[in-house]
């Protein structure tokens, strides 16, 4: 990000001083990125985010008080809440999958590096969901027990245009933006603004729950 870009603003909320501060200086090291806040429970993270109204807040889920989850449950129930960033040293699908249904944005394990931080801090920042692609296995995985395709590969999403059929395809196969620009041979401004378009048609909170969207409804099938 260049430094005359948008400040993303960031609250971060750790119970270990030397956690959330080791996260801020490498966070700050980033031209554009400041953070406003810091918290060490998750109670006094929900303060802070109405307080000071961040871009994204970066959550641990083992915290006194209120845990991670749920600080994101509550955070994400705010009007016009921030980008929920989860860090957590712990890599299972039911810390996963509980932090993607309290509304997170992103998910990144602490052993993460410093840029990988960075780029998660701004990528959720910027609308999109932090989906590695061993997490988008998993939520597919766990989308598509037991359901059955309703919606055959090639055929158009009711509601949706054909141009946004084939985004909401891409998103299901895990395509950044940048990547559906390049697939589509359009900007990336004209992605947002389709990806955007299929969230407020089909109702959908976020990318993470349009690839779980589009599998249960067979857009996209498992391989292909």
């Amino acid at each position: 990000m260049a430094a005359d870009d948008v400040t993303v603003r960031v609250v971060l909320a750790d119970d270990q001083d030397l956690v959330r501060a080791g996260f801020r200086v490498i966070l700050e090291s980033e031209p554009g990125i400041v953070v406003v806040a810091e918290a060490a429970d998750g109670a006094a993270a929900i303060r802070a985010v109405e307080q000071y109204r961040p871009d994204v807040v970066c959550l641990d889920v083992q915290m006194p008080t209120v845990d991670g989850i749920e600080a994101a449950r509550r955070i994400t129930a705010l009007p016009d809440p921030p980008a929920v960033l989860i860090l957590t040293t712990f890599d299972n699908d039911d810390t996963l999958f509980d932090a993607l249904d309290a509304g997170a944005s992103g998910f990144l394990l602490k052993n993460a590096t410093p840029e990988q931080l960075v780029d998660a801090v701004l990528t959720v920042a910027a609308g999109d969901a932090l989906l590695a692609p061993d997490v988008t296995r998993r939520v597919i995985s766990r989308a598509t027990t037991g359901t059955v395709p309703v919606v055959a590969p090639d055929a158009a999403v009711p509601g949706l245009t054909e141009r946004e059929t084939e985004v909401l395809r891409l998103l299901g196969r895990g395509c950044s933006n940048a990547e559906i620009a390049t697939q589509l041979f359009v900007g990336e401004a004209t992605v947002k603004t389709h990806v955007s378009n299929v969230l407020q048609k089909l109702q959908l909170r976020d990318r993470v729950q349009a690839v779980v969207w589009a599998y249960e409804h067979g857009v996209v099938r498992s391989g292909g």
